[in-house]
């Protein structure tokens, strides 16, 4: 069946950076579209990054744009969040999506504090 597992997430000081990694299984990985969301306490869950099947970055959030990078590997069936100079409104539960499929990781929690 569908499977999508997030890693990656941890407490981080302000600044610092942090890379996030999605293992998909049970379908063919390369041919969907991926995406990054993300929840903060309280907040509704926000779309952070969308990458195509082939590699092509579709979009990010206004507010990650210049600090996050959405990549993928396709032989390894892996997604990827490098996120550089995180600031304390990026804590989150992280998960990963394919649209297509309406399948969901269950989350990795990311902390930026002092």
């Amino acid at each position: 069946q569908v499977q999508l597992v997030e890693s990656g997430g941890g407490l981080v000081q302000p600044g610092r950076s942090l890379r996030l990694s999605c293992a998909a299984s049970g379908f063919t990985f390369s041919s969907y579209t991926m995406r990054w969301y993300r929840q903060a306490p309280g907040k509704e869950r926000e779309l952070a990054a969308t990458i195509s099947g082939v590699g092509v970055v579709q979009n990010y959030a206004d507010s990650v744009k210049g600090r996050f990078t959405v990549s993928r590997d396709n032989a390894k069936n892996t997604l990827y969040l490098q996120m550089n100079n995180l600031k304390p409104e990026d804590t989150a539960v992280y998960y990963c999506n394919t649209p297509s499929l309406d399948a969901w990781g269950k989350g990795t929690l990311v902390t930026v504090s002092s």
